[in-house]
């Protein structure tokens, strides 16, 4: 089993915030592989599925960024699921706008969401890091990941998913530094 996670914010308002990459990117494996309706559950909106002969639930928390832990561990607990087979997808303002870095474990690197995560759970989990570029100077970085992507972002950020999407397969059997390479160089 495998376990997606897409961080955002849950407010109608946050929607197309910088910081709820993670929620656009589950919805999109949501649609394209036919995963069953979102469901409330586990403190969050909760599907499952099959993707190449695996079985996936993806969850998008409802406990908003800062408190994602409390939702992941629920839900890891009741379905017996080992941190290693969780995905997290997030932003990350440390990575120019849209490449990717996987990466398996390591620091929250100032990220509540993964530091939630990281206390609720360790950090013995796989991260889907997507960037979003650094803000101006003049732009606080909590500022910045809640304002909305503008129109030019928001084609390339299409694309983005779709290549995440596509190079699925690869993360499903963790090859995390293929799945970057192949992600960035589509």
């Amino acid at each position: 089993m495998i376990l997606f996670v897409g961080l955002g914010n849950p407010t109608p308002n946050s929607q197309d915030n910088r910081h709820n990459i993670g929620f656009k990117i589950i919805d999109a494996i949501n649609q394209n592989f036919g995963l069953s309706k979102q469901k409330p559950k586990f403190k969050g909106l909760l599907t499952t599925g099959n993707v190449s002969n695996k079985k996936v639930y993806a969850i998008k928390p409802l406990t908003f960024m800062n408190s994602s832990g409390i939702c992941i561990r629920e839900l890891i607990e009741y379905f017996k699921i080992d941190a290693e087979d969780v995905i997290v997808f997030h932003d990350d303002v440390d990575i120019d706008f849209g490449n990717i870095k996987a990466k398996f474990g390591g620091s929250s690197a100032g990220h509540n969401g993964i530091a939630s995560i990281d206390k609720f759970i360790g950090k013995d989990y796989s991260r889907v890091r997507i960037g979003i570029g650094k803000p101006d100077p003049k732009i606080s970085v909590s500022d910045y990941v809640l304002n909305n992507f503008n129109e030019e972002e928001k084609k390339q950020l299409e694309k983005i998913t779709k290549n995440i999407v596509d190079s699925i397969y690869i993360l499903l059997d963790k090859k995390l530094d293929l799945f970057s390479s192949t992600v960035n160089n589509k």
